[in-house]
């Protein structure tokens, strides 16, 4: 009896024992599944985070980049408006912006062609329509050719003066100390554009607004880079001083593509000058050899109207060389 007693004694101990161990681990299997779902619970709200984030972070690369591309049509059109502009053009020139000036040198410059056409027995017509082309285009290409020459040597420094301000803010310096800078050390005219640029930030004029105006005085792609950097620096922040040094590794790359292109493209431009320089050329050299053979076409009406004729040609034929020449970079 006390044997079966201590059997049945020991098998309860057992079933004890074992329902016990199976408790517990029943126990730490629901922990860990509870722990399992807190911590998935917690990693889907850092993914709905993440996510949110992501979006977020679209949404103002979209921003960034509508602005980037309102900033550009902005200088196009400014771009555009002073490429007709002669007050425009002749501050480019460096030459003021007294427009009165420009007009009464074109009217000189009319009659004294006109004058002088006259006195060497040119037919009136003639005189007054040479006359009138030499008022009205001359000058303007010379204004032209002095903006187009005067951007070019701005240009030329640009990238230099890009660093200037890189390495001016890296030590430390603020970008108005670092303009001034560029101002003082590099040649015309890049020198006297910052000092124009410094004296309206020392006016209260905001950088934005002055590298604006500097634009219109000095319409060129690189300068217009340059303010899109500073707009979008002081509106989203970064690093002012890696954009710069960006942006004057682009630039100089733009000037080393420019050049390849320039020298690939040397044929056909001496082959453009020489096609279109020969048939002047043969003429005036036919008349001063040979006057009375080219008397005709001066005074008879068919001849005018065949150099009419092949002057209009000749200006096509110009204009598409040109078109098929000229590399924008």
């Amino acid at each position: 009896m006390s044997s079966n007693l201590l059997i049945l004694l020991v098998a309860a101990l057992g079933f004890v024992a074992v329902a016990g161990f199976g408790f517990v681990l029943v126990g730490v299997g629901g922990s860990q599944g509870r722990t399992m779902k807190r911590a998935q619970a917690v990693v889907g709200r850092n993914e709905a985070r993440e996510v949110k984030g992501r979006r977020g972070q679209s949404n103002a690369q979209e921003q960034r980049r509508k602005q980037i591309l309102k900033t550009l049509r902005e200088e196009e059109r400014k771009s555009k408006k002073a490429r007709f502009n002669i007050a425009a053009r002749m501050q480019q020139a460096g030459l003021g912006d007294n427009v009165r000036v420009f007009w009464i040198a074109s009217g000189v410059l009319g009659v004294l062609v006109t004058v002088v056409l006259l006195v060497l027995g040119q037919q009136a017509l003639v005189a007054l329509g040479l006359g009138f082309a030499a008022a009205l285009g001359l000058p303007r290409w010379i204004v032209g050719f002095m903006a187009n020459s005067r951007i070019k040597k701005f240009v030329e420094v640009f990238p230099d003066a890009l660093d200037i301000i890189t390495r001016g803010i890296k030590s430390g310096l603020p970008v108005h100390d670092s303009l001034r800078v560029i101002g003082q050390e590099t040649p015309e005219p890049m020198a006297g554009e910052f000092k124009r640029l410094t004296e309206s930030l020392a006016m209260g004029v905001s950088i934005d607004q002055a590298v604006d105006d500097m634009y219109e005085r000095m319409p060129a792609p690189e300068l217009r880079f340059f303010g899109i950097v500073l707009a979008i620096q002081s509106k989203t922040g970064g690093n002012l001083a890696e954009a710069l040094g960006n942006l004057s590794a682009v630039i100089r790359a733009r000037k080393l593509m420019r050049e390849k292109i320039k020298a690939l493209s040397g044929e056909a431009v001496a082959s453009a000058f020489i096609i279109g320089s020969l048939p002047p050329g043969v003429v005036a050299l036919i008349s001063m050899t040979s006057p009375a053979y080219m008397l005709p076409m001066f005074s008879d009406p068919r001849g005018k109207l065949m150099l009419m004729a092949g002057g209009v040609w000749m200006a096509l034929g110009i204009f598409v060389m040109r078109r098929m020449i000229n590399f924008k970079i």
